[in-house]
């Protein structure tokens, strides 16, 4: 494996395709909590974006050490993808549904064991990316997986972004679509994970 501008082309178009799942996420979540501080974004971005750093990695040393193993467990990547979603799209739809007053909107605030189901959820097929970067050395998959955490954090902060301008416009909806975007994005996976 060769440093040079294409290894860091093809760093980025990992880390933008990888982030996808989370820039949705991070877009409803931004659409659920439209007042949402810019240090609670950054912490946000921060876990996804750590997830999407560590799992290319883990991928990468199960194919060096027990790619057996591993590839046994790859089949049910789509489906846990598929049930965290679906748990989590399901219960802020849910709490958007049965209508809540200001008080119980800042108690439905995400979570830190919801993000992070989140960040792993959104990051599980980033395991994947192990094996087209089983080649590499230890240090080039490192600098391949923070390229691709780098790029996931500033495309998740977008998605806060543009979640909270759209959640302050949409109100009591926000929620509800948020709820939809979650349980779509988990489809999304489950049928790209076994098609």
């Amino acid at each position: 494996m060769e440093w040079n501008i294409l290894f860091l082309l093809n760093s980025i178009l990992f880390g933008i395709g990888l982030a996808m799942d989370a820039f949705s996420v991070s877009l409803a979540n931004g659409m659920n909590e439209p007042r949402m501080a810019p240090r609670r974004m950054a912490k946000i971005a921060g876990v996804y974006a750590i997830f999407q750093i560590v799992m290319p990695l883990i991928g990468w040393f199960c194919v060096h050490t027990i790619a057996g193993l591993f590839a046994s467990f790859q089949r049910f990547i789509p489906w846990i993808a598929l049930l965290l979603l679906l748990y989590i799209g399901g219960k802020m739809l849910m709490e958007s549904l049965q209508g809540k007053d200001e008080e119980a909107e800042e108690a439905s605030t995400l979570s830190f064991a919801a993000l992070l189901l989140q960040g792993l959820a959104t990051s599980i097929d980033a395991l994947s990316v192990g094996f087209t970067i089983a080649n590499y050395s230890a240090a080039a998959a490192a600098a391949e997986s923070l390229i691709i955490g780098i790029v996931t954090f500033l495309i998740c902060i977008g998605g806060l972004l543009l979640g909270r301008r759209f959640g302050v416009k949409l109100a009591g909806k926000a929620g509800i679509l948020g709820g939809i975007i979650l349980i779509a994005i988990g489809i999304e996976i489950f049928l790209k994970g076994i098609l």
